[in-house]
């Protein structure tokens, strides 16, 4: 009897499981324009990014105010699933396939989304916040952390993002690089080279442990 390689899979979170890059953008556009941080493209730019990284920007005395507007307006979304995303998370546990969110948010965020999608925690193996590493994306460190976590090695695992940031720290990692067009375009995606593009989790099948792409 052939053994099937072990595989694990590495998620991003905003733009990949949940749809709400959209909201980050108006609250961070904004944030930016208040305050003056960051010109027209800082709501793209800061993605993938750290909250403390992304305060680095502001003046100290700004910060608190900043961060205590962001909480209560993670608290106030609905975190909307990307179709295909529970049915692939359930496909994953049957098959015995680890995985682990990846992201650049912060553990009061984390509880929120867990609040409104509690049933992720029975379908998500690890989670790796912002505050667990010291290089945000595209450093490929909360990749190759996550990889640590589930017990796989970087190279087998498929790394799922959105943003340019997350994309070239996946490549970084050695992973297999799955991109999806939810916040970028396909053609934005291609300039880092992902292994593949979809456009949602629906082009994905679970077989024998084999992940299959329609794409």
């Amino acid at each position: 009897m052939n053994k099937i390689k072990k595989i694990g899979v590495l998620f991003d979170l905003d733009g990949v499981l949940v749809d709400s890059e959209g909201e980050y953008s108006k609250f961070w556009g904004a944030t930016g324009r208040k305050f003056n941080v960051g010109g027209d493209t800082f709501a793209d730019d800061i993605k993938g990014t750290t909250l403390g990284e992304i305060l680095t920007g502001f003046n100290e005395a700004d910060r608190h105010g900043i961060v205590a507007a962001l909480h209560k307006f993670e608290e106030e979304m609905m975190y909307p699933v990307f179709p295909g995303v529970m049915e692939f998370l359930i496909a994953l546990k049957e098959n015995g396939i680890p995985s682990a969110i990846v992201t650049s948010s912060d553990d009061t965020k984390m509880n929120f989304l867990f609040r409104r999608h509690p049933e992720f925690q029975d379908y998500i193996n690890e989670v790796i916040t912002g505050s667990m590493v010291k290089n945000s994306k595209p450093d490929p460190e909360g990749y190759l952390l996550g990889a640590s976590k589930i017990g796989v090695a970087p190279e087998d695992c498929y790394v799922f993002e959105d943003s340019m940031q997350g994309v070239e720290a996946g490549m970084r990692s050695g992973s297999t690089v799955i991109a999806l067009a939810t916040t970028n375009s396909r053609e934005k995606l291609q300039t880092k080279s992902p292994h593949y593009i979809i456009d949602s989790f629906l082009q994905l099948t679970i077989d024998n442990g084999e992940l299959a792409i329609d794409n």
